[in-house]
């Protein structure tokens, strides 16, 4: 099946992403989120990202309008009826993303591959939730979407080979460099990276170093291109103890119990850059 019009569920940081690097690779893109608002707030974050192109000179305005003409915007999942290809970029909750597919698998017309944008989850437990298992795959971009090459490929225990490998090339044709994976807790990049975070965090906690110190040691030590606490702040505070949640639930083990400064700052709603403050401070 041609790809030419793919359904992006999600318009928050890494919905608006997928979709800004579909609609730029000449895909036709349906932008879906459950309110109108969420939808605007998405397109917004686009032509804000997008002008930064124009602005340095990577891209005309005619072309930034060319980008953007090719995403429409919905709140109606009805409306992937005519899609091609569809990617969840939701919450990382099991029941959520299930219940998602479960309404995908009605619309979508046979044949049309499924995927997930999930960083942690069972891909097989998502394809459960279809009458097309072997049409469900993981699709995880690395964030920020426009920015970041690489797409980890996940397949499910029922995913089809010819599933992964139009994925693989759909990857390609959005500028990605796709690496396939199987279908374990965290796949390969988070369950390498959220160990890593926690463990800078449990040093913050024991007081081995203030966030400065840990970030600057990890940069220069390690050649990372930014430190473990200013990642998380990145990602999502949230979202890491959301992970390591997973992560420990699906493997019992204990390497990967949040550390509870972590937990407290999520309480506290400091989730990183998108609050505004977390382990360091953004303003408003």
């Amino acid at each position: 099946m041609s790809i030419q019009k793919i359904g992006v569920v999600g318009a928050g940081q890494m919905g608006n992403g997928i979709a800004h690097v579909a609609a730029a690779a000449g895909l036709d893109v349906i932008l879906h989120d459950v309110k109108q608002e969420f939808v605007d707030r998405g397109m917004k974050t686009i032509d804000k990202n997008l002008q930064r192109g124009v602005d340095k000179g990577r891209m005309t305005e005619d072309e930034k309008q060319a980008v953007l003409g090719r995403i429409a915007s919905t709140t109606d999942l009805g409306d992937f009826k005519d899609c091609d290809f569809a990617v969840e970029a939701v919450v990382e909750d099991l029941g959520v993303k299930q219940q998602i597919f479960g309404a995908l698998d009605t619309t979508c017309r046979s044949g049309v591959i499924l995927a997930s944008n999930t960083s942690s989850i069972s891909i097989t437990k998502i394809g459960a939730a279809t009458e097309r298992p072997e049409r469900v795959i993981g699709m995880h971009f690395m964030n920020p979407v426009p920015v970041m090459k690489l797409v980890e490929v996940i397949r499910g225990l029922a995913t089809g080979d010819d599933t992964t490998q139009e994925v693989l090339s759909l990857a390609e044709k959005m500028g990605k460099t796709a690496v396939e994976c199987r279908d374990f807790p965290g796949f390969v990049s988070n369950r390498v990276l959220m160990p890593m975070i926690n463990e800078a965090i449990f040093c913050l906690h024991e007081g081995v170093g203030e966030p400065e110190a840990i970030d600057t040691i990890m940069k220069l030590g390690m050649n990372h291109p930014m430190g473990p606490l200013t990642l998380a702040d990145f990602i999502g505070i949230d979202v890491c103890v959301n992970i390591l949640d997973y992560l420990q639930e699906q493997f019992g083990d204990p390497k990967f119990r949040c550390a509870p400064n972590m937990r407290r700052m999520v309480e506290a709603g400091k989730l990183g850059r998108k609050s505004g403050a977390g382990f360091y401070d953004y303003g408003a």
